[in-house]
């Protein structure tokens, strides 16, 4: 195995990696009922032509995934990484952003479903600390359901620092905590803006909670302590989306 790649599996990852023409994949094993349904959802376009492909039983793929309990669904890749983007260019010369910030979140399978959630609503990109970004998470990519194709992830070696140069750029830093006493939707959200989301166990280290502007929460049931991060972000996102389509119908 290249040094610079890792395997992924599922349908939804490996298709997806496939149609990233930004995606280098190295070799692709499949059972005979998966090559048939790659073709069978993608007539117009030969997913696999410039492709190693290797055809394997479903008991043969399943050393691929019995380790993290995982449905391999009769696809298996071995890819490499993107290029990272830089948080610094993509920023240049852009208005009315939205960047979520991950403050310790570290379980692989929230980070896949919340970079799921953030890809169907259009986020512009996540920010994640480098040293803990599970990146070659077979949990991570199975989660993400192929969405971490279609959005920027900025790894970055500080998210304090990272932090406190975008509030020097124009952005409005929302931290977001049960203890707070404002409702995030009682937010206009305008202009460009970081959703900043600590882990479900401890949320937001205290030094981080310093270069928040705000601090918000939603408000849930008090029978309910928390919700997940992934779900939290949803439930952001949705109220975000819903804001931005009233306003051009109005």
């Amino acid at each position: 195995m290249n040094k610079s790649s890792f395997f992924i599996v599922g349908q939804h990852a490996v298709t997806e990696a496939l149609k990233n023409p930004k995606r280098k994949v190295l070799r692709i094993f499949l059972t005979e009922e998966s090559k048939k349904n790659i073709h069978r959802k993608n007539p117009n376009n030969n997913l696999l032509k410039e492709v190693k492909v290797y055809f394997k039983t479903k008991k043969e793929l399943d050393k691929y995934s019995t380790k993290e309990n995982l449905q391999h669904q009769g696809y298996v890749a071995e890819i490499e990484h993107l290029k990272k983007p830089s948080l610094k260019e993509f920023i240049k010369d852009k208005n009315n952003m939205t960047l979520i910030c991950l403050d310790g979140v570290t379980d692989p399978r929230n980070i896949g479903s919340l970079i799921r959630t953030a890809s169907a609503f259009s986020v512009d990109g996540i920010i994640i600390k480098e040293r803990i970004f599970p990146h070659e998470s077979k949990l991570l990519f199975k989660a993400a359901s192929g969405a971490i194709e279609h959005i920027n992830i900025f790894e970055v070696p500080n998210i304090n620092s990272t932090l406190k140069n975008l509030k020097s750029k124009n952005f409005w830093v929302y931290g977001f905590e049960g203890s707070s006493n404002q409702n995030f939707t009682d937010i206009e959200w305008k202009g460009n803006n970081i959703l900043l989301f600590g882990s479900e166990g401890s949320g937001l280290h205290k030094h981080t909670q310093k270069y928040a502007d705000f601090s918000v929460k939603i408000n849930i049931s008090k029978k309910i302590e928390s919700l997940n991060v992934s779900n939290s972000v949803a439930v952001v996102l949705h109220h975000l989306s819903f804001l931005k389509k009233k306003e051009l119908i109005n």
